[in-house]
């Protein structure tokens, strides 16, 4: 699945230079930011062969997020939030081929200096997002002094940032800079091989921010081989209890009923299973794993 993360400042005369892009490139999602809709202008016609789904932002001018979706695609628009949450965040769950599981794609945009309030609501719901087993999120958050490849910040938001993402288990797949060397237009994914060939493009209209290009390479079920267990005599337990120590429990848990909060706790110890134990050869017909 070929994906491009838009950076717009103003969908205005836009329209055509995306659409000319989308169909020369073949894309089969298009994620836009700032796209600036207002009651002067309005995209709601969307592109031809493209689902649309907006949010707005309220009570301001700029701002807003858009996901296009290809009609050849099968897709549900799913909330990460509730519509009270001061947020501009939009998500899609995309029906997998045969043989294939579910992808979540998200969108989200964090404006610079955003209140503490607004960034706990934003952290909040990409966490629950990030429990579905493939996301892949892309997203502006303004987050201009983190460097990635060292794993450091110099601002308080952007250190909490920073933690919130090693805490989910998200990796950042962008590695070029983008604007005056920092990275702000992130693809953030929770599944390791499954987003690549990411290339950055030229900019759409006078937008400063280049376009990222991507693939969606694979989002196969989760299915143990019937020719292999897991091989706990080798397991680095020290991970896995460093892993899941790092999860925020009571925020994980809270408000949550047993049967949620059951699933919750097994979707968290599931995700160490494949870095932490490796698997070995079996002559049983029988598959191993971590049940819960």
């Amino acid at each position: 699945m070929k994906c491009l993360h838009a950076n717009a400042h103003s969908t205005e005369n836009k329209q055509k230079e995306l659409e000319t892009c989308a169909l020369l490139q073949g894309y089969d999602l298009i994620g836009i930011m700032k796209t600036w809709w207002a009651d002067s202008y309005d995209w709601s016609v969307g592109m031809e062969g493209y689902r649309l789904l907006r949010k707005d932002r309220q009570g301001r001018q700029r701002g807003g997020v858009t996901l296009c979706v290809s009609d050849q695609l099968e897709c549900r628009e799913i909330h990460l939030g509730i519509d009270e949450e001061p947020t501009e965040s939009l998500g899609v769950q995309i029906k997998g081929r045969a043989g294939t599981g579910d992808i979540t794609m998200g969108v989200c945009y964090r404006p610079p200096n955003q209140e503490d309030q607004a960034d706990k609501a934003l952290h909040m719901q990409i966490g629950v997002a990030s429990r579905s087993q493939t996301l892949t999120l892309m997203g502006d958050f303004n987050h201009l002094n983190i460097c990635w490849q060292d794993n450091t910040a110099g601002h308080r938001q952007s250190r909490r940032f920073l933690d919130f993402t090693d805490d989910n288990f998200l990796l950042q797949v962008t590695e070029e800079p983008m604007r005056r060397g920092a990275m702000m237009d992130l693809v953030l994914t929770n599944k390791k091989g499954l987003v690549g060939n990411v290339k950055l493009k030229t900019s759409l209209g006078c937008s400063d921010h280049e376009m990222v290009e991507f693939k969606i390479l694979r989002a196969t079920r989760r299915v143990h081989s019937k020719l292999s267990t897991l091989d706990f005599r080798r397991a680095d337990f020290g991970l896995i209890r460093h892993l899941l120590g790092r999860v925020p429990w009571d925020k994980a848990l809270e408000g949550r009923q047993a049967q949620e909060s059951c699933l919750i706790f097994k979707d968290h110890l599931l995700q160490p299973q494949e870095p932490c134990i490796p698997t070995k050869r079996s002559q049983t017909k029988t598959s191993g794993g971590l049940h819960g």
